[in-house]
C-alpha cells in the first residue's frame, strides 16, 4: 500500500513540483556518476617518473669532463643526468616506491646521447691542416700515415689536395683513423649527420 503524501504538499506528479522532483533525480544521477568517476581516478596506478611530460621535471646539467669535453659518466655512447619532478608531483621513484615530491628530490636519471672520443682535438686537426697540410701534417695527425707521406712528397698534391682535406676536416667530414670523435668544446659546434637507412621510418606521403 502507498503512503500518503504528507498535508500540505503538492503531489510530485502535478504541477511544478513534480519538476523539483525530476530536477532532484538528475542531481542523485550526477552525483552517482561522479562518484563513480572519482572512484575509476583513485584507481588509476601511480606513473613512474621517467613517464613524467615536459614540464613536470627539470634535469641538471651533465658534468663534463675538461679533457674530452664529454659527460663524466659517459659509456657506450650514452650518459646519465639527474632529473627531479616538480613540487607536488607524485610518481614512483628509483627505488619504485611512490613518493610525493617536493623538487629536491632526485626520481629519475634521462639518458642523453654522447661520443666516443680518443685525444683527437678539433682545433688542433684543423691548424695543422691550415698551416702545416701541404706537407701531410693533419693527415699524420689523424692515424692516415701513408696519404701524409704522399702529401708531403707531392707538396699537397700541389696544393689542391691541401685545399680539400682543410674543407673535409673543417666540416668534419674526415676525422680520425680509428673512428672516435673530435673533442670539442660540449656547447661549441659540432656537425650532426642524417642519414637514411632501411631501419629509417619513412612517412607515407599524402597527396591532396
Amino acid at each position: 500500500m502507498a503512503a500518503a503524501w504528507p498535508a500540505g504538499r503538492a503531489s510530485p506528479a502535478a504541477g511544478p513540483p513534480g519538476l523539483l522532483r525530476t530536477l532532484w533525480l538528475v542531481t542523485v544521477a550526477a552525483g552517482h556518476c561522479g562518484a563513480a568517476a572519482s572512484g575509476a581516478v583513485g584507481g588509476e596506478e601511480t606513473p613512474k617518473c621517467e613517464d613524467l611530460r615536459v614540464g613536470q621535471y627539470i634535469c641538471k646539467e651533465p658534468k663534463i669532463n675538461d679533457a674530452t669535453q664529454e659527460p663524466v659518466n659517459c659509456t657506450n655512447y650514452t650518459a646519465h643526468v639527474q632529473c627531479f619532478p616538480a613540487p607536488k608531483i607524485t610518481c614512483k621513484d628509483l627505488s619504485g616506491n611512490e613518493t610525493h615530491f617536493t623538487g629536491n628530490e632526485v626520481g629519475f636519471l634521462k639518458p642523453i646521447s654522447c661520443r666516443n672520443v680518443n685525444g683527437y682535438s678539433y682545433k688542433v686537426a684543423v691548424a695543422l691542416s691550415l698551416f702545416l697540410g701541404w706537407l701531410g701534417a693533419d693527415r699524420f695527425y689523424l692515424g692516415y700515415p701513408a696519404l701524409g707521406l704522399l702529401k708531403f712528397c707531392t707538396v699537397g698534391f700541389c696544393g689542391i689536395g691541401s685545399l680539400i682535406d682543410f674543407i673535409l676536416i673543417s666540416m668534419q667530414i674526415v676525422g680520425p683513423s680509428d673512428g672516435s670523435s673530435y673533442i670539442i668544446d660540449y656547447y661549441g659546434t659540432r656537425l650532426t649527420r642524417l642519414s637514411i637507412t632501411n631501419e629509417t621510418f619513412r612517412k607515407t606521403q599524402l597527396y591532396p
